[in-house]
């Protein structure tokens, strides 16, 4: 797992890096995993370093997890992969039904 460091060293605050790995639409590998919310087997709520992410498929399993290192590994069939930013939402969601009329 990679960190980022502040420059500074007198500075001890570190930042977990934040990744998701998809091999062939159906394994998930996510770091920078700060807690899983929620989960079944049509989606998965994350908690991550960089917000809220949803996995939404079809017979989701959790592969693995390891809550000290911020990792969750998820297989199944991936269909979307939506991360959920309040702030930016309303403009997403209207560019995106504007797209898909």
């Amino acid at each position: 797992m990679n960190n980022y460091y502040d420059a500074n060293p007198s500075n001890k605050v570190t930042v977990q890096e934040h990744d998701v790995m998809m091999r062939g639409r159906k394994v998930l590998d996510i770091t920078g995993v700060k807690q899983v919310e929620s989960f079944d087997n049509e989606e998965f709520l994350l908690e991550t370093v960089m917000g809220f992410l949803s996995v939404r498929g079809q017979n989701l399993q959790m592969k693995n997890l390891d809550v000290d290192k911020g990792i969750v590994s998820i297989k199944g069939k991936v269909f979307d992969l939506v991360y959920l930013d309040e702030q930016h939402g309303e403009k997403a969601k209207g560019l995106f039904s504007k797209l898909f009329r």
